[in-house]
């Protein structure tokens, strides 16, 4: 008898999606600035106004001059408005090519913390945004994944789990994401906690997840359904027979690296499992893209260790940083991607310019 086979409890679920500081039909609530009289000090830069960060680069003031040619660049905060704006423009109207083929993607790290479901859900949901076919498929048993892009994912839900262990066909549980279009997500239960336990006594359990994707690409295209440009794998923070199985189903690997020294320190052993995975079972597998993620500008450290990983991977770092940042820290409580919870905030700007890196890549 399977986990989910066992009787289970139904109860309400204890992570309520948080309702909306302020009434009204948005949660999208503005950066809170600094009163100078009242002594409050913000958590985050506040957010550029609407004319610096939505004004295309036709739109002109003055004597010819674009908005972002006229703005205040004489203090800190200017100078990094402007920053943004031009980098906002560099993105606005870019169309991002589609790949010749499927792009499999997982993104891991076995140290906890670094990023891996943020950069997930972000990136796909920034492709997806600009017209791609995005499939995420969550198999961290803690379903973070699945909560940030709205999918039910309670213990009833078929999921990820049913595909893995009952071979239940990927395109019975796939479910849309209902706040980007063209996005698409295979969820995570908690059944997926004792997987490990049970895929041990399987035929081919290191091959279940990359069979379960090629039967599915395969009645998409027997549908007449659009090809699938980008799947991405998220992966819980362990190297056990789900990671295994993500590494086999993937070409690529997207390893997210926190801008601290614990990140450096189980880089070199992720490497090393990668390794044996390349010599035993998936020789395809390469490490093309690493993200640095929780930048902090105002540390020695985050620059050093920038630093140190792009001097050993000047190929697979992203020029795109992600900096720390209360937005991506707080969308996942309204069950949203940054991407859409607050898309003029500096940490959706940095995932939009890293998925269009990523895209851009052969």
């Amino acid at each position: 008898m399977t986990i989910k086979d066992a009787p289970a409890k139904k109860s309400e679920s204890l992570l309520v999606p948080r309702q909306p500081i302020a009434d009204g039909p948005s949660v999208r609530q503005p950066a809170e600035v600094a009163d100078p009289g009242a002594g409050v000090v913000s958590r985050e830069t506040p957010p550029p106004a609407f004319d610096a960060v939505e004004a295309p680069a036709a739109k002109k003031t003055g004597k010819g001059r674009s908005v972002i040619d006229t703005m205040d660049d004489s203090s800190p905060l200017g100078r990094e408005l402007a920053r943004e704006a031009k980098r906002r423009e560099k993105l606005s109207g870019k169309e991002l090519p589609k790949p010749t083929h499927t792009r499999i993607m997982t993104i891991s790290n076995q140290k906890g913390g670094v990023g891996k479901t943020t950069t997930t859900v972000n990136i796909a949901a920034a492709l997806a945004t600009a017209g791609l076919q995005v499939l995420v498929i969550d198999i961290d048993p803690q379903g973070n994944a699945s909560t940030a892009l709205n999918i039910d994912h309670h213990a009833d839900v078929d999921s990820i789990y049913d595909v893995l262990i009952d071979d239940v066909p990927l395109g019975d549980v796939v479910a849309p994401c209902p706040d980007v279009p063209n996005l698409i997500c295979a969820p995570a239960t908690i059944h997926l906690a004792g997987a490990e336990i049970e895929l041990v006594s399987l035929v081919a359990r290191e091959q279940r997840l990359r069979r379960a994707i090629d039967v599915y690409a395969k009645q998409r295209e027997e549908k007449g359904e659009p090809r699938l440009d980008f799947v991405f794998i998220d992966c819980p923070p362990s190297l056990g027979l789900l990671t295994v199985n993500a590494f086999v189903a993937a070409k690529e690997v997207l390893i997210p690296i926190q801008c601290e020294y614990y990140a450096l320190e189980g880089l070199s052993q992720l490497l090393k499992n990668i390794e044996m995975i390349q010599k035993h079972l998936n020789s395809d597998l390469t490490v093309s893209t690493i993200l640095l993620t929780m930048y902090d500008g105002r540390t020695n450290l985050a620059a050093q260790v920038a630093a140190e990983v792009r001097e050993h991977f000047p190929q697979q770092v992203l020029k795109a940083v992600v900096p720390r940042s209360v937005r991506i820290s707080e969308a996942p409580s309204y069950q949203q991607t940054v991407m859409t919870y607050d898309p003029s905030s500096s940490g959706a700007l940095s995932y939009q310019e890293a998925a269009a890196e990523i895209a851009s890549r052969p």
